[in-house]
């Protein structure tokens, strides 16, 4: 049996997206791919757009998709495969549940805990209230 894969690439985000400024864009683009994976709607081996599409499709430079590419691809998510393009590692879906677990227990945990002291709350009021 012989596995074709499409070539075409998979209809990332073909809309414009609304930037927070508080985060590098980069990280927002990044962000927004990782989510998709973990969604489902980007399975692995599902080719992603080329730089310069996706750039023009965000509205935002190449340069800052390829840093978006550059550090997915350095963390495992998607790879490139040269002439053709780039595509969801087989992977990606472990690899971000993974980071995306790991950084929420390090960087919003921490936040909401601080919060709920601050306002008094006790965890089973948190749980219980529905």
């Amino acid at each position: 049996m012989v596995l074709v894969q499409s070539q075409e690439p998979s209809t990332l985000i073909y809309k414009t997206m609304e930037f927070n400024s508080n985060k590098a864009i980069f990280l927002q683009i990044r962000d927004t791919i990782l989510e998709r994976i973990l969604s489902g709607d980007l399975k692995p081996g599902d080719r992603i757009p080329s730089v310069r599409e996706y750039g023009a499709t965000i509205g935002v430079n190449p340069n800052t998709v390829m840093r978006t590419y550059e550090r997915l691809t350095s963390e495992g998510v998607i790879h490139n495969k040269r002439g053709i393009g780039y595509f969801i590692s087989d992977d990606a879906k472990d690899i971000v549940l993974e980071n995306s677990r790991e950084e929420f227990l390090k960087e919003e945990v921490p936040v909401f805990i601080r919060k709920m002291e601050l306002l008094g709350l006790k965890p089973e009021e948190i749980f219980n209230n529905k």
